[in-house]
This record gives C-alpha cells, structure tokens and sequence, in this order.
C-alpha cells in the first residue's frame, strides 16, 4: 500500500461531517492528523464538543482538535442550521464525553504547525464554512501555499442552493471567506451540490452496519436514522444526500468524481445572490481555473465505499 496522504479536516459537525469524520478514520489512505472547529451548522462551542466526542468514540483520543473562528469574517446575520442536525447536531444522539479538551492552539496555529512538521505536503479538508482556511491564507499565506490540495465541500456548478435558491449553506455562511480562498491560489477540488445530490445512501444501504451492531454502529445508525427523517418530513424521500462524505471520499479516491478546471468566483454584496458560486463553465469570462470542480460522480461506488468502510471501523472496534 502507498505512504497514507496527511489531512487535516476542517468541520462543523454536523451529521454529515460525523460520517464523514468517521470514513476518514475507517480509511488506510488517510493519515488525519488534526480536526479544526468552525461555527457553522450548530456554533463553535457545540462542533468543537462534538468532534472531540466523535473521536473518542472511534478510539482516536490521540488526534488534536482544536477550535477556530466561531462567526464570519464579515457577516453577523449567518446563523446555524439546527433543522437539519438538530440544536445538538447529532440528531439527539448523545455520545460519551471525551476525556481531553480543545487544544489551546487554536485552529490556526494548529494547521500550521502540522503543515510544518509533515515531511509530505498535507491535504486541508474542508467540511464547513471557510472561516478558518480563510484566516490560515490571510496570516500565513507561505503555509497555505504548502498544501496538497484543498478538498472542500461547498457551493455547486449548476445545481445552485439548499440555504437559498442561490447558495449552498457552508458557502452562505461565510461568503468573503470563500471569496478570499478561491482566489488565495491554492490547488482547489469544489466538491459541491451537483455531485452531492447524486451520492445519496437510503435506508437499505446500511444494512451491514445495523448487522455489526457496534458502539459506531448504534451512533452513525442514530445519526442517519435522524437525517433520514428529515428528509422524509421535508422532501417526501428516504434517500440522503452525504455532502461531507463526498468530500472525504474524493481525498480517498480521486476518480470517483469527474472534474473540470475553471474559473470560479462568489458573490458575497448581492442580496438576492449572497454565497452563490460563480462557476464559469463555458469560459465566457476568459479567466484561468481558480478550482477543479466536480461534475459527475460514480455514485454506486461512492456508496459502497461509504457504507463497507464504516462498517469494518466498527467490526475493528467491538
């Protein structure tokens, strides 16, 4: 097997960061060397406690978290998103405390400092808001240009909003920090709403996980049962969509998505607009690709690596 890529996630947990998380850590092509907090689906203070607990439950007490930017660089009328998550954003699940706390670092400082001392170039993924990436290109650009690559979930090509008819939510929530980061230079992949509408799991599709029977079994069961209620009350459809596992999955294996590299901007003074990526399929704007934007996803594999990768963590655990 090839040497592990090092990541470092950048979250807000949030059902789907919590699967997300979790394949991660199920997977021996990723070496996760830190999780950094940001305000997004449920506030600071909650997805920094629920990506400590969420680490704990999966044995992983060794990895550093450490909390970032709790609001927008510019915005105060962003707010969280508990109708999907819960006010908790576990959907009610209660897991165990951890036995640590944040790193006093900061998140900032904690990326850089594992930028640093990684002997291979590291991967930032990005589940939430781009708060902190945005803070981490403004105080240390040097530090940035030494990534990987940059995998973020967020915005969409064609497909426009679930916040508003015009943006995705992590992109809304912070929309100059998106702004910032597109244009920092960075290698980008966008993994956004047109592929994330297509990686969909349904009920049927974790039975292997419910068979295990695992303490991450009765979570991520927890968790999904929950999110799939949702969308049942909401949509009038069993099947989720998992935005943040997409995310991670494409740091596992490239080539579940096809991608094309554009020009991409966001519009964060429109009001009708705010938060929406401004993705320039055709070239009209004749400027150079600033992302690799996702397209097409091989759906079917996505799912299996999702759901069998989740599975064997659990086995492994019990």
């Amino acid at each position: 097997m090839s040497t592990p890529t090092p990541v470092v996630i950048d979250t807000d947990p949030g059902i789907d960061d919590a699967l997300a998380i979790v394949l991660a850590l199920a997977s021996p092509e990723l070496d996760v060397r830190a999780l950094t907090t940001v305000g997004g689906n449920t506030g600071l203070a909650n997805t920094t406690e629920n990506a400590l607990r969420l680490l704990h439950l999966c044995g992983r007490d060794d990895i550093p978290v450490a909390a970032g930017a709790d609001v927008p660089l510019v915005r105060r009328d962003s707010r969280a998103d508990a109708s999907t998550h819960g006010a908790d954003g576990f959907g009610g699940v209660v897991l165990d405390p951890a036995p640590r706390a944040a790193d006093p670092r900061g998140a900032v400082q904690l990326l850089v400092d594992v930028v640093e001392a990684s002997a291979a170039p590291v991967t930032l993924i990005a589940l939430g808001p781009l708060t902190n990436v945005a803070a981490l290109v403004a105080a240390r650009p040097d530090v940035a240009a030494r990534l990987e690559r940059l995998v973020l979930m967020g915005g969409g090509a064609r497909v426009l909003g679930n916040m508003t008819p015009a943006a995705e939510f992590n992109i809304w929530f912070d929309p100059e920090a998106a702004a910032r980061v597109v244009a920092a230079g960075v290698p980008i992949t966008m993994v956004g709403l047109d592929v994330t509408h297509q990686a969909l799991t349904a009920p049927g599709d974790w039975a292997g996980l419910r068979a295990s029977g695992g303490r991450v079994a009765r979570a991520v069961l927890g968790m999904v049962d929950y999110y799939t209620e949702y969308h049942r009350a909401r949509l009038g459809i069993d099947s989720t969509a998992q935005h943040d596992s997409l995310a991670v999955a494409v740091a596992i294996r490239p080539d579940l998505v096809a991608t094309r590299a554009v020009h991409v901007d966001v519009e964060y003074v429109g009001t009708l607009t705010r938060g929406m990526t401004v993705v320039d399929l055709d070239g009209v704007g004749g400027l150079p690709p600033t992302a690799d934007v996702a397209l097409e996803v091989d759906a079917a594999a996505f799912n299996a690596l999702l759901t069998s990768r989740i599975t064997e963590l659990d086995g492994s655990l019990r």
